[in-house]
């Protein structure tokens, strides 16, 4: 698919996911009209505040620094950030999506799987697009040399709830367009790769994945991680943007808790790595063509992807509450691990990739050897 027609369906989908979103946030201030909190009840106003507040271009009473004499330069600095947030929106999800059109088109056999690859886009580009404009953000505060890195994660970290059904949404509406656009062209070819070579490539990409899962998620190891780089300074406490860039999971031994709910617990995480191992296994046989960029997008997406089925395991299997406030508690864990899922899809999509091409070259020296043998004779 050519980049002028993959364009269309790309810009369409990023412009619904900015529009949706600044509707969200729009939305914010009816929770703040009288009657709100009696019809809808405290808890579920406050979880939709903390949800649509990212979004919203109005700050709330109090959280600025309006008082001071620079108080309307902050006011400035906080819309700065939410244009660079929205503009960033549209750009990383038209950039990711016309990506995935191109090398994963939504025709016949493919369209559930790129339907499922914009999605968790989707939640990608909003989590980007909160990281990149988080800096305006905090200095619109005034205290932008307080704690910087510990603010950086914790604005970087908001606003993911809201984006995991908005994105489901702008993926559909992007689907749907570029149906539209493929329905006179001819099917794409896929690219052929041997099942044992996808099978390596998955298998060694999906132990990237797991060295976070397993390793660094592990209690001992991620306190370690917070703790190892502390002291003073602009730059001193990464602690927490590194375990929100780093860790996949957390889990330790089963103390405390009996061993069948410790098992219920970490199987969420097998299914994680499940999640990766299958979409690394028949990736190289959807796409249209295999390159480094395209199976890192991708695996990046199917981390996501895992880490929302990781949740509603969790969710349905080893909570299993149906109350409001349980399920108001649930929906908050929605996005979570989706900064993680940047860095080691990123990684995994580009070692699988590595793989595939040194094992189809050593399988491919055979077969031309015994072509030209036949040849000769």
């Amino acid at each position: 698919m050519e980049y002028r027609h993959a364009a269309i369906p790309a810009v369409a989908g990023g412009l619904m996911l900015t529009l949706l979103l600044w509707w969200a946030g729009a939305s914010a201030d009816a929770l703040d009209l009288d009657g709100a909190t009696g019809a809808l009840g405290i808890e579920t106003v406050n979880a939709l505040r903390s949800w649509l507040h990212p979004w919203a271009y109005d700050p709330r009473p109090g959280a600025s620094v309006t008082a001071t004499a620079d108080g309307a330069s902050y006011l400035a600095l906080r819309d700065t950030a939410m244009q660079i947030r929205f503009v960033a929106v549209f750009l990383f999800y038209a950039a990711g999506a016309l990506l995935l059109v191109r090398r994963l088109p939504a025709e016949r056999g493919r369209v559930w799987q790129a339907l499922l690859a914009l999605w968790a886009w989707g939640v990608v580009a909003g989590t980007l697009a909160v990281t990149v404009s988080a800096p305006w953000m905090i200095a619109s505060g005034g205290r932008g040399s307080y704690r910087f890195l510990p603010q950086l994660a914790a604005l970087a970290s908001a606003g993911r709830t809201v984006l995991v059904p908005l994105a489901l949404a702008a993926a559909a509406w992007t689907v749907f367009v570029t149906r539209v656009a493929l329905r006179n062209t001819e099917p794409q070819p896929r690219e052929d790769v041997p099942a044992r070579t996808a099978v390596v490539a998955a298998t060694v990409g999906t132990a990237v994945v797991a060295v976070s899962v397993v390793l660094l998620s592990y209690q001992a190891n991620a306190a370690r991680i917070q703790t190892m780089f502390t002291g003073g300074g602009f730059l001193g406490e990464p602690g927490d943007l590194l375990r929100q860039w780093l860790l996949l999971s957390a889990w330790s031994g089963p103390s405390g808790i009996g061993l069948w709910d410790w098992l219920l617990v970490l199987f969420g995480d097998v299914l994680l790595l499940a999640v990766v191992w299958c979409a690394l296994r028949w990736l190289p046989g959807m796409l249209t063509r295999v390159s480094v960029p395209a199976m890192a997008v991708c695996t990046v997406c199917a981390v996501v992807l895992g880490l929302l089925v990781r949740h509603l395991w969790r969710v349905v299997a080893v909570e299993g509450g149906t109350t409001s406030w349980h399920l108001l508690r649930a929906a908050s864990g929605l996005g979570e691990g989706t900064s993680a899922a940047v860095l080691w899809g990123t990684l995994a999509g580009v070692t699988a990739t590595v793989v595939l091409r040194v094992t189809g070259r050593g399988a491919e020296a055979p077969v031309r050897a015994a072509a030209g043998d036949r040849s000769g004779g």
